[in-house]
């Protein structure tokens, strides 16, 4: 398949630009591609699509406040995106400037504080702090980064909206935005219908709004993102699945988790990155059901998707959300989507045909 078959039109008034006053208050597309095909519903309807017995998977990552503003030592205004903290002191980042930073150059960012670079790896560069901790400096002066469709600077609000309930392990620079819709009431009504819970983390990385930039999904090299499925999620998989429920990742997030942990057939403890790529063609082994917000066209999330439900029941499934105008992206609506488990190898040849001609 090629990127141009994921195109979809949006208008921009639909992407959201904040959060609803109330998590559970968003709307819920569900699509179950082999029966009734789209539903319009709400997220406190989600009870009616789950049953007890079923495992729901969800991503603990916590947002850290990444974003940092400062100058070069010869003046010129830098913004600088935390990827992942390697130690007290050292941290990949994105750096935006007028012109690349040499190593050994500096970087002013107030208060006394500065940043060494110290070298370029690949995208990213490896910064250094002289004295102090990268979780007190982002503490103390990071943002919230915003993905970068919101166009407005992020404030006190986002500080507890831009992070799910039940978040725990610091390390992720965009939210795992399913999880966004989950209050505590809900919850609480899910444990008392007899829905078992478990969690993963992956540490979503800012590679995830980085464009695909070539058409041939082929030569796509996925970013790193970071994992911890533990041997305690393999036992409650396996356990749910003996007693007949079903695995429901609340997340893109959580079915790379899950199915990166079951790459080499079987499930089983996984930590570390991982690069997978999931995209029509992809034979899943884990996931029986997800919830997820709407995804950018032309994205891997959305080939994510595809794959999952089937390429033509979601792109239906699009169009329908913006006729209908569904609120779109992090701070948007949400959909349940089943697993389309039948052998969609035909469709997908089908379209290889016609995207090559």
């Amino acid at each position: 398949m090629r990127l141009r078959d994921f195109h979809y039109d949006l208008p921009a008034d639909l992407i959201a630009q904040r959060p609803l006053p109330d998590r559970g208050a968003s709307r819920l597309l569900a699509l179950d591609p082999l029966r009734e095909g789209c539903r319009d519903l709400f997220f406190r309807d989600l009870p009616r699509l789950l049953r007890p017995g079923d495992l729901l998977v969800f991503n603990n990552t916590r947002v850290m406040r990444a974003r940092l503003l400062g100058h070069k030592d010869t003046g010129g205004r830098v913004e600088i995106l935390i990827e992942r903290v390697l130690g007290a002191r050292e941290a990949l980042a994105q750096v935006r400037a007028s012109k690349s930073l040499k190593p050994g150059r500096w970087i002013d960012l107030g208060a006394g504080v500065r940043l060494l670079v110290r070298r370029r790896e690949g995208d990213l560069y490896r910064l250094g702090l002289t004295e102090g901790s990268f979780a007190d400096l982002m503490s103390a002066q990071g943002h919230i980064p915003l993905p970068p469709y919101i166009q407005r600077p992020d404030d006190a609000s986002d500080d507890a909206r831009y992070q799910t309930v039940y978040a725990r392990h610091s390390g992720a620079v965009a939210a795992p935005t399913a999880g966004l819709h989950f209050d505590e009431a809900m919850l609480a009504r899910l444990r008392e219908m007899g829905v078992a819970f478990a969690e993963v983390t992956l540490h979503v990385g800012a590679g995830t709004f980085q464009p695909v930039r070539v058409d041939d999904l082929d030569r796509h090299e996925m970013h790193a993102e970071w994992i911890d499925v533990n041997e305690e999620v393999c036992r409650q998989v396996h356990s749910t699945r003996a007693g007949g429920g079903r695995i429901v990742a609340v997340g893109t997030t959580s079915v790379r988790s899950l199915e990166s942990a079951a790459a080499e057939g079987e499930l089983r403890p996984f930590r570390g990155d991982s690069r997978l790529f999931i995209r029509p063609g992809y034979r899943f082994r884990v996931v029986d059901a997800m919830i997820t917000n709407f995804h950018l066209p032309e994205s891997t999330l959305l080939m994510l998707v595809s794959a999952f439900s089937g390429y033509r029941p979601v792109m239906d499934a699009y169009r329908h959300a913006v006729e209908a105008r569904y609120r779109f992206f992090s701070y948007g609506d949400a959909m349940f989507l089943s697993r389309n488990a039948e052998d969609t190898a035909q469709e997908d040849a089908m379209l290889d045909q016609s995207s090559s001609r």
